[in-house]
């Protein structure tokens, strides 16, 4: 059985259209613990896709899929606004796209940042996103809705998902990734549901100062790399430092360092804890919390761990 995740309590500021946080926070760990409180059966799934996880990268099933060529997954991105300035521009949208393409990619320059111990592991994921063309009803579409709210802003718990909330409803979630832009209050940049969870839920959540790489992104936000940290979570990533602050949490994955915490901003490297040395963490994974510009690479074991949801949990989705 999956280690259940400790709540990391966490200090936050108030978010709208027009400010964003300081340092980065995602609610996707304590959308995990509730999830399993509120769905016995989501915390049985975890279960059972951790365990089969570790059997796929481990004997390498984990890529039976992609062996079969590229997997490329349609995007729905649905953006929640009260005002004007949440309701951001198509080219807003078509350049979060690009963010996400260029990183799960690594065709991004700044991977030259990587510490040269760790530049062997950066990897190509092989998996592309493309805004959906077709609706779930067979209609052409830009991939994009559009829904007006009331509400000043959104929590972790899911209301910008239900159109009865003031939100959209999602898309069939075993055809499209669903990515809702909002402003989000508790001082979140973001949040996403591990797979195994229920349908009507299931996605992505970003703050729409900390979407894309135009419009009303903002520094230090403002590299499209919130979406690829959330998507990381939604491909079954964990974060960096296993979500504990006491040495004892892991990632699941082999080819990243123990850590002891998040990093913040732009950390010097080394940054020894958890007895991590002579390297210490690798903060520039997409999976910690450092501001965009200091983020730059997934490993070669996070790519095994993300191609084992895509041919195991998430196997309905892309071609």
């Amino acid at each position: 059985m999956e280690k259940r995740p400790k709540i990391v309590v966490r200090t936050t500021i108030s978010t709208t259209a027009k400010t964003t946080t300081r340092r980065r926070m995602c609610g996707a760990t304590e959308v995990h613990a509730r999830l399993c409180e509120e769905y016995p059966e989501f915390r049985v799934n975890r279960g059972k896709i951790h365990a089969e996880t570790e059997v796929m990268v481990r004997t390498g099933r984990a890529f039976a899929r992609v062996k079969k060529g590229p997997v490329t997954i349609p995007v729905v991105v649905h953006v929640v606004y009260r005002i004007a300035a949440e309701n951001i521009s198509q080219a807003q949208v078509q350049s979060q796209i690009a963010a996400l393409n260029r990183d799960y990619a690594a065709a991004n320059e700044d991977k030259g940042d990587t510490p040269a111990c760790w530049r062997g592991l950066v990897t190509n994921i092989g998996v592309q996103f493309k805004l959906a063309n077709k609706d779930p009803e067979g209609k052409v579409t830009d991939g994009i809705t559009r829904t007006k709210t009331k509400a000043a802003s959104f929590s972790s718990h899911d209301e910008v998902k239900f159109t009865a909330k003031g939100g959209a409803d999602a898309w069939p979630t075993d055809q499209y990734l669903n990515l809702w832009v909002c402003s989000l209050g508790e001082g979140l940049l973001g949040y996403a549901q591990f797979p195994g969870g229920p349908a009507a839920t299931d996605g992505v959540v970003i703050l729409n100062t900390a979407f894309g790489t135009t419009g009303t992104a903002t520094a230090p936000y403002n590299l499209g790399r919130t979406a690829v940290h959330e998507v990381g979570h939604w491909l079954n990533l964990n974060h960096i430092w296993g979500d504990t602050s006491d040495c004892s949490g892991t990632d699941h994955v082999d080819d990243t360092p123990d850590q002891q915490l998040p990093n913040y901003g732009k950390p010097a490297f080394p940054h020894v804890t958890c007895q991590n040395g002579p390297n210490g963490d690798m903060f520039m994974n997409y999976m910690d919390y450092v501001d965009d510009d200091a983020m730059v690479m997934f490993t070669a074991g996070q790519s095994a761990r993300m191609h084992a949801t895509l041919t195991g949990p998430r196997k309905k989705i892309g071609t």
